[in-house]
């Protein structure tokens, strides 16, 4: 029997923001506001989520990820499809239990192997593993061959980000060096990045949030001396500093042609909170 391969994501790598041909499914996280729930981007954009934020100060979101029973449902339908294997690529199983119920789930379906990757990352990092598979899947290659790719993508990525306040991180439980930040320390704005291990942890610590972004920027331009990389730009309704970012790289390098830009779906922005701004980079091939 041939092989025919699906790919599977979650909405934490916001590829409902990147405009793209490709077949996937989706693991949906819901958001929780108060006494209403949203699914992801379906039900709440990014948009109207940090909207909501802004206009009604006491509303502290929470997420979760799809049931089990959600997910064998997806599974099932693929074989329904005709696919007898599929990759799932999640966000990184320190940020969130995607990754290990997708696991369980497989285990409740006949006639499709599945392949659980850990990307170790959220966002954009995630999405390029998830575009990167889809093609080579329409190429016709295989799953051990993609995930040689992805591999390469994991290990060579990084990203620096700003956040404007660590309450949301915090009480979330997504900061995994969360201690020391208690009380009026919250107001600290520190860089924070994503370890190679895929937890969100505290790079340094520092007062304001300009200096922070300041910061986040000399760091990018330090490590991708010499390099040939793909920038990219992840933010919670901050136009201004994203705009403010693309400037200054652009005014680094005039030739520099393609930043890639997304927001950061609710799912994540419920854990980064509002103005959150990340800069990043892809070391190419």
């Amino acid at each position: 029997m041939e092989k025919r391969t699906a790919i599977i994501t979650c909405s934490n790598a916001c590829l409902d923001y990147i405009d793209n041909n490709h077949y996937f499914k989706t693991f949906r996280s819901s958001i929780h506001m108060g006494d209403e729930s949203y699914v992801d981007f379906i039900e709440i954009t990014s948009d109207d989520f940090y909207k909501r934020l802004e206009e009604d100060k006491s509303i502290f979101p929470s997420t979760s990820y799809l049931p089990l029973g959600k997910m064998i449902e997806i599974y099932e339908d693929l074989v329904k499809e005709g696919y007898t294997e599929a990759l799932v690529i999640p966000i990184s199983q320190h940020m969130s239990g995607i990754y290990n119920a997708a696991q369980m789930a497989a285990k409740e379906v006949e006639g499709l192997e599945v392949t659980v990757f850990d990307s170790k990352t959220v966002a954009y990092p995630e999405a390029k593993m998830v575009l990167k598979a889809c093609e080579m899947v329409e190429e016709g290659l295989g799953i051990p061959k993609i995930l040689e790719e992805l591999e390469y993508i994991r290990d060579n990525n990084k990203i620096y980000f700003a956040v404007n306040t660590l309450t949301y991180l915090v009480k979330n439980g997504r900061l995994s060096n969360a201690s020391g930040f208690i009380g009026g320390a919250l107001k600290i704005k520190p860089v924070l990045t994503v370890s190679k291990e895929g937890k969100v942890e505290t790079y340094e610590k520092i007062r304001t949030f300009s200096k922070a972004v300041e910061r986040v920027i000399e760091l990018y331009y330090k490590e991708t001396e010499g390099l040939d990389v793909e920038p990219f730009i992840i933010h919670a309704n901050n136009d201004k500093t994203r705009d403010y970012i693309i400037k200054r790289l652009k005014d680094n390098d005039p030739l520099l042609k393609d930043i890639v830009v997304m927001p950061l779906t609710a799912g994540v922005g419920a854990h980064s909170g509002p103005k959150t701004i990340g800069l990043g980079y892809y070391i190419k091939k």
